[in-house]
């Protein structure tokens, strides 16, 4: 009996694999405007729902999670790079082709451009965006209206 619990946890995960890898590859690249290190991060981020698999009630609020929290770290590390390593190339690395509001939401700061996409994008809730950011609800009301203003602004300029 031992043995078809881990047949039943792989055959659950690599159904949930199929259907939620492109959402999280959308989010990703939504989140860092970059389409190979969506993947990238994407794929990360189902290694962290793996080991917890069978613990989770809700594996996509899980997964969002972990998506939101891999794009904060890769934001992180890019900025880094890019204030201590000198520029020796352009950036070729998007595939994707994002228009000009896309472009004012990657302008943001990190986090007001995640409380948008999640909330735009994916349609989450206040609660739902707060529990992916790690932050109180009414942090996600504020981060969104200062958002939409700067958004707002650079519409008017």
């Amino acid at each position: 009996m031992a043995m078809t619990q881990p047949a039943t946890t792989a055959t659950g995960f690599a159904a949930f694999y199929r259907e939620a890898w492109s959402g999280a590859v959308r989010l990703a690249a939504l989140l860092t405007q970059d389409a190979r290190a969506a993947e990238d991060l994407a794929q990360d981020s189902f290694t962290r729902v793996l080991p917890k698999w069978s613990e989770l009630d809700s594996p996509h609020a899980y997964l969002r999670v972990a998506v939101v929290n891999a794009c904060r770290t890769w934001q992180a590390r890019r900025a880094t790079e890019r204030s201590k390593l000198p520029l020796v190339a352009g950036d070729t690395s998007t595939e994707l082709a994002f228009d000009a509001l896309a472009d004012a939401v990657a302008a943001l700061p990190y986090r007001q451009r995640a409380v948008l996409v999640l909330r735009f994008h994916l349609g989450l809730s206040e609660a739902e965006i707060a529990e992916a950011l790690g932050c109180r609800p009414g942090t996600v009301k504020s981060t969104s209206s200062r958002a939409l203003a700067a958004l707002r602004k650079g519409i008017e300029e």
